[in-house]
């Protein structure tokens, strides 16, 4: 079999101002996506899902009272959902399952505030990372080091990342969902709180709680669905480093690789797309991903992004929603950039829709820059 792949539906939970059951917001989600997808539960026969619990595939799919025969759990942090949709398209391909359903949910600021959890992430300290951990080189030091690597090498300009920041704050004025949607400057963004040098406050992801759920289908189901179709036209993924000491270049990622494998396997290329979702737990990972990409070459991306290119309205409108910089960031983000490019390509986007969008490129970045998986979606039939 050789079965082209349909996004069908697409969700997202409520957020309340304290939530206590990822699960719960899980199950909202995934009935909405359904709901929209015009489809029953007991249609469901693959299941995709991370993040939660011991067997996360298992546990949720208990939870919502489904027995799958397609299941994925594959786990690569924010890069995750990207490349599950390219695994589920695989399996929709060879008929392994007819209607899939990726799921995702965290409450990952209400158990800060509940004192469930601390703000810094425990990656652990065993294999590669037992030269890293004990030194306090955490995550975002990481991503912090690698900025500054950049900004050496090419020249790029901290208020050039700053507007990286600015332009999703601009985009988030208009999603009523975004948790954040006051208007900032780049001279707010550099004036804030240091946490890891170059990075204030500002440059890094809010954190929030947030469930998200899409639904995908064989093409042969295109006909009965209740509303407009959005295809998988292609999708590339790959693996970089674990060790930052493994990491040939830190003014790179994977997305070098995941993207011009996409967009080779898509037909279209970086020129031809309307809309861009691209993963922004840092403003330098947001910049980095442009280039790598092949928006723009690389080194250029500081200049690429500082007249507002990436705002609604510019020429390249990217985290139309607000993006994790100021719309939401649970945890594991890149499900939430399928929902929004989704909703780009039906129109459904209300005051923040970009006019006559037909191609996006979405694509999810893992750990530090440690993996990525980009997806190209289309209103047109391949």
């Amino acid at each position: 079999m050789s079965r082209r792949t349909v996004v069908a539906g697409v969700a997202l939970a409520d957020t309340a101002k304290l939530a206590t059951n990822p699960y719960g917001m899980i199950a909202q989600a995934s009935r909405r996506a359904l709901a929209e997808a015009g489809l029953r539960p007991d249609q469901i026969d693959g299941l995709g899902s991370t993040g939660q619990g011991t067997l996360p595939p298992i546990e949720v799919a208990e939870y919502l009272g489904l027995r799958p025969r397609w299941i994925n759990s594959t786990s690569v942090g924010g890069a995750s959902w990207e490349v599950m949709v390219a695994h589920a398209a695989d399996a929709i391909a060879a008929g392994h399952a007819d209607v899939v359903l990726l799921t995702y949910g965290s409450t990952s600021r209400s158990d800060l505030r509940s004192g469930l959890r601390t703000a810094n992430l425990n990656w652990g300290s065993r294999g590669p990372l037992q030269w890293e951990a004990p030194y306090g080189h955490t995550l975002i030091a990481k991503y912090a080091m690698a900025a500054r690597r950049h900004m050496h090498e090419y020249g790029t300009t901290i208020e050039q990342l700053a507007e990286i920041a600015v332009s999703a704050r601009a985009n988030a004025k208009d999603n009523p969902e975004a948790a954040y949607r006051d208007p900032i400057t780049v001279d707010e963004v550099l004036s804030g709180r240091m946490i890891a040098d170059p990075f204030t406050k500002l440059h890094c992801c809010i954190r929030s709680d947030g469930a998200a759920a899409a639904v995908l289908v064989a093409e042969d189901r295109v006909a009965d669905l209740p509303g407009k179709p959005v295809w998988v036209l292609g999708s590339g993924e790959a693996a970089s480093h674990m060790s930052t000491s493994q990491w040939e270049d830190m003014t790179a990622g994977p997305a070098a690789v995941s993207g011009p494998l996409a967009f080779e396997r898509a037909g279209v290329t970086p020129d031809d797309i309307d809309v861009c979702e691209i993963y922004d737990a840092f403003t330098y990972m947001l910049l980095t991903s442009l280039e790598d990409l092949g928006f723009c070459k690389k080194g250029e991306g500081g200049p690429f992004v500082a007249d507002g290119r990436l705002r609604l309205g510019g020429a390249l409108p990217t985290n139309t929603d607000g993006g994790g910089l100021s719309a939401c960031h649970p945890g594991q983000r890149g499900l939430f950039l399928v929902v929004e490019a989704v909703r780009q390509l039906r129109g459904e986007a209300g005051p923040r829709q970009v006019p006559d969008a037909k191609l996006a490129c979405v694509s999810g970045t893992g750990g530090w820059f440690c993996s990525s998986g980009t997806v190209i979606l289309g209103t047109d039939q391949p």
